[in-house]
């Protein structure tokens, strides 16, 4: 005996099946509808349309809406790719940006490098930071000329602006510069125009204090700052950097070389001046020898 649930299911079949089969028949007359070709069909077509489109207007709003979404998505769809483009652009902008400002930056350190006026004795091997160990503790970089190209332990070490250091390590392709600000460096400086001598010693810092000043008359912020040529360690006339005062009243030195942006270095060359043996004529004539003795 079936139950009331299977008559339900039974009784919505047969509706659905009947549903379907009308809309069918409906679907199906009014193709052949609009496939006659006669004028009371046509006439009867404009009827049923007058009939029942107004009816329809809320249904193709939905329809209409939903066209324009799905247009303006795949517009959206087409400017975020464009914006991808352009964001690639644009990075690839900021990389070639990036390179010419490194250029710029080279070219204009080898200008200055190139205006350094240097004395007519003093000749020169440019060569190119390749490591900077600078840190707490150390205060150096290695250059990529050494003992083949000439460098000598020693020698000081100018770029485009100013007296970096000086070479304490010489290799056969490599040297090492040991800068200002290290601690382990002490240079014998003037102070210019006052003429005071003193002794710059590293800190490692970019504004080493003045050690030793003989004298503060005539010294004060803004003076320029020489090597003194004392010691023979470094030429005489080299520019160092600009005298500053700290809050506590002590002397210290803004260093003129650019630490920060450091790629390139001159290395000098002391060539030794010429020995004057014996006494010019101007000073006195010969004495003549004096005859010797006869036995």
């Amino acid at each position: 005996m079936a139950g009331p649930d299977t008559s339900v299911s039974h009784a919505w079949r047969l509706l659905r099946r009947l549903v379907l089969g009308v809309l069918v028949l409906v679907f199906l007359g009014l193709f052949l509808l609009s496939r006659i070709d006669n004028p009371r069909a046509e006439q009867f077509r404009m009827v049923l349309v007058d009939r029942f489109y107004p009816g329809f207007d809320w249904v193709l709003k939905p329809v209409t809406s939903l066209t324009r979404m799905l247009s303006d998505f795949q517009s959206y769809a087409s400017v975020y790719e464009q914006n991808q483009q352009l964001r690639g652009e644009l990075q690839r902008m900021k990389g070639w940006r990036e390179a010419a400002l490194q250029l710029e930056q080279k070219n204009a350190q080898l200008l200055a490098l190139n205006n350094v006026k240097l004395n007519p004795r003093l000749s020169f091997i440019t060569g190119e930071v390749t490591t900077d160990s600078g840190g707490p503790f150390s205060q150096s970089a290695l250059v990529n000329v050494g003992r083949q190209d000439g460098v000598l332990d020693g020698s000081a070490a100018v770029d485009g602006l100013g007296l970096v250091g000086r070479i304490v390590g010489v290799g056969e392709r490599t040297s090492r510069v040991l800068f200002l600000s290290d601690v382990n460096s002490a240079v014998p400086v003037v102070i210019v125009p006052a003429g005071r001598r003193a002794i710059l010693r590293g800190d490692n810092t970019v504004v080493p204090p003045l050690d030793f000043l003989d004298s503060q008359a005539g010294v004060q912020a803004g003076s320029r700052v020489m090597t003194s040529g004392d010691g023979g360690v470094f030429p005489a006339d080299i520019l160092i950097g600009q005298v500053v005062v700290d809050p506590q009243g002590r002397y210290r030195v803004r260093l003129a070389a650019d630490y920060e942006n450091l790629e390139f270095i001159r290395i000098l060359q002391t060539t030794p001046r010429e020995k004057i043996e014996g006494l010019g004529e101007v000073v006195g004539t010969p004495v003549p020898a004096a005859p010797e003795a006869s036995e």
